[in-house]
């Protein structure tokens, strides 16, 4: 099977299969390697949910992890909701697609990779108008990355997510396990080798369990470890694969 190497893509936009799937920590991860390559890189959160004003949120722990990136959050909602919902109970403005693009765009003049991170999974509703981060993906025309779980119940999700993103008009560049346990039970094992195929891309990385805990030094290490070259990485997807298998 070939290597990926690391792809120049410009904009990519971070998705998960739903909450607490290990999205900011994906995130973090690539940002970190880029910035180890000498890349200038934008995160970039269009909303904020669940946080208060004062509160640090997703980009802060970003910024602790991946060090020296600019990052721009567009709307902030203290409601641990999704946005709209989130949006329509605080009475602030709500978010929508155009916006959104324009500020990654701008973003994209000055950086070598701008990342955009979901609130939630791929159809997470911005606005009443139904708007959603796959309407963000398409208008960029950007790939969408797929943080998954790794446990039972993940193989339908992924799924979903890449059919959503197929039926819109988007790639679907590949697939990274949010979480993954230093003990994994047999779904899990199994799940290696079928989540490529449910996602109907490759099998992109694997980030330890707890790696957002790490500091940054320890942190880079971890995300070399566990994504593939095509970010700046190390990790071998064929060989985890068939090391998962042998387990089984």
């Amino acid at each position: 099977m070939p290597v990926l190497r690391w792809n120049p893509v410009s904009i990519l936009v971070v998705t998960g299969t739903g909450t607490g799937v290990g999205k900011t920590a994906v995130t973090a991860a690539i940002a970190a390697l880029a910035r180890a390559g000498g890349r200038r890189v934008a995160v970039l959160k269009p909303a904020q949910t669940g946080v208060a004003p004062d509160e640090p949120g997703d980009l802060a722990e970003v910024v602790r992890l991946a060090g020296d990136v600019t990052t721009r959050e567009l709307q902030r909602y203290p409601d641990p909701l999704s946005p709209e919902a989130a949006a329509r109970r605080s009475g602030l403005p709500v978010l929508n697609p155009p916006e959104i693009a324009a500020a990654a765009t701008e973003l994209d003049e000055f950086h070598d990779l701008v990342l955009v991170e979901g609130a939630g999974g791929l159809l997470v509703r911005f606005g009443p108008d139904g708007s959603t981060l796959a309407d963000v993906a398409w208008a960029l025309g950007a790939l969408v990355l797929v943080v998954a779980e790794a446990g039972l119940g993940t193989l339908n999700v992924t799924a979903l997510t890449a059919e959503v993103a197929t039926a819109r008009g988007l790639h679907v560049a590949g697939v990274v396990i949010g979480s993954w346990p230093a003990e994994p039970d047999l779904a899990m094992l199994s799940n290696v080798a079928d989540l490529p195929v449910a996602a109907g891309a490759p099998l992109l990385g694997a980030l330890a369990a707890g790696a957002g805990r790490l500091d940054r030094e320890t942190f880079l290490e971890e995300a070399r470890a566990g994504l593939s070259p095509w970010f700046g990485g190390e990790f071998d997807s064929e060989r985890f694969q068939k090391a998962a298998a042998a387990r089984t």
